[in-house]
């Protein structure tokens, strides 16, 4: 069996419910995934936003999902106000990258727009000339960038942006941290921008130097690159595809060199 990355630590900082498909690709290349998970989902601020348009759904031509965890929050949500997101007539869908629009539909949701590149930029040049005069929904983390409101804006789109859901760092995240430490980590995966600051905070807490010293920053996208040049580690490597697949494939390009 060929097992490139044979022995080789990587830390994986996804959220623990989301951290299976990466941790077992890489265990299949003879990896030994490290997870220490610095996301933690928790509710937003308040529902009342988010609730009030579910409630609306019907007056929407666009809802947009941002990622798996909006699709979790809505399912959720809708559930509980005792509505079905597949009755009546709903908005077309656009899904920022393939994980979300495989959750949305598991979810029973039919994809209309699924970006060439998983990033907003992509979705945005994706949806240029379908948004003017139209209604938008767009369902996201509580703290986001806001390429896509305001390009739709640009575009002529009336935009409601509601919070699904907000990223904690989890309680225990510093002391996995020092756990994972005690033993050299060739790499560390970053899945999106708040797992590399997030990571940065969990290290602070922990009193541990960060960037961390002797570890390769492997990144999956150009958001998430800049972040980490931003926290003073620029990447190692980017994955092309800008998916998990293509996460993998660049840790393997990457530590096959060294």
């Amino acid at each position: 069996m060929n097992q490139p990355l044979a022995g080789r630590r990587i830390l994986v900082t996804r959220a623990r419910h989301q951290a299976g498909k990466l941790s077992d690709g890489l265990r299949a290349l003879g990896a030994e995934p490290v997870e220490v998970p610095v996301l933690e989902i928790q509710p937003p601020q308040s529902y009342a936003p988010l609730d009030e348009a579910l409630r609306n759904l019907t007056i929407y031509d666009w809802l947009i999902l941002t990622s798996a965890n909006t699709v979790r929050s809505v399912v959720e949500r809708t559930a509980a106000l005792g509505i079905s997101p597949r009755e009546g007539r709903l908005p077309e869908i656009a899904a920022v990258g393939a994980a979300t629009a495989n959750a949305a539909r598991d979810a029973g949701l039919d994809i209309a727009v699924l970006p060439r590149e998983y990033v907003a930029e992509s979705l945005v040049e994706a949806l240029a000339g379908r948004v003017a005069n139209r209604r938008i929904l767009l369902a996201r983390a509580e703290i986001a960038r806001d390429v896509i409101p305001d390009a739709l804006r640009a575009g002529g789109a009336a935009v409601d942006v509601v919070d699904a859901y907000r990223n904690g760092v989890p309680a225990q995240a510093p002391e996995l941290l020092w756990q994972a430490l005690a033993r050299p980590i060739a790499a560390a995966a970053f899945t999106s921008s708040s797992t590399a600051s997030h990571l940065a905070e969990a290290a602070t807490r922990a009193g541990i130097a960060f960037p961390l010293a002797g570890v390769q920053a492997v990144s999956i996208g150009p958001v998430t690159s800049q972040t980490l040049r931003d926290l003073g580690w620029p990447p190692a490597i980017e994955a092309d595809p800008h998916d998990i697949p293509g996460l993998i494939a660049a840790l393997t390009k990457l530590l096959q060199r060294v």
